[in-house]
């Protein structure tokens, strides 16, 4: 089974890990906690840094939020490291039989529907803000 890429859930812990740490977040720091190589953290860092939701002093001086824990939704952050173009989270295979009534006519009905589930998923991630994860992360180590 094909899964939707883990740069999201990477994201989402590099930027909670960069949130709750009292120390500069390096990407080395980053790549122990995620449990990766410092160049896939980089890369993500980056994507982060372009949309905004980072900054990143020069050398060793670490990953800092761009913004506030309250401002940063889920979706924000699946926004700004998936690689799927708006409204195109589901593939279809590209040559379907014309000269099938199906082959010619599943993808205008199987859209519709992926294009509902794409929406209400994202719906679902623009909800939690990375504060309520946060929070909740907090609780969860605190127990």
């Amino acid at each position: 089974m094909k899964k939707i890429s883990s740069r999201f859930s990477i994201a989402v812990h590099i930027l909670s890990l960069v949130s709750m740490s009292t120390t500069p977040c390096t990407s080395d720091f980053i790549a122990g906690s995620v449990n990766t190589n410092p160049v896939i953290i980089r890369r993500i860092i980056g994507s982060l840094k372009k949309n905004g939701l980072v900054h990143v002093k020069a050398g060793t001086g670490g990953t800092f939020l761009q913004k506030p824990l309250d401002e940063i939704s889920l979706l924000d952050i699946y926004r700004a490291v998936e690689v799927v173009e708006q409204d195109v989270l589901f593939n279809f295979h590209e040559y379907p039989n014309p000269g099938c009534p199906v082959g010619a006519n599943i993808e205008t009905v199987l859209r519709t529907n992926m294009l509902t589930a794409q929406k209400a998923m994202e719906h679902e991630l623009a909800q939690v803000t990375l504060k309520q994860l946060v929070t909740d992360l907090s609780q969860q180590i605190r127990s």
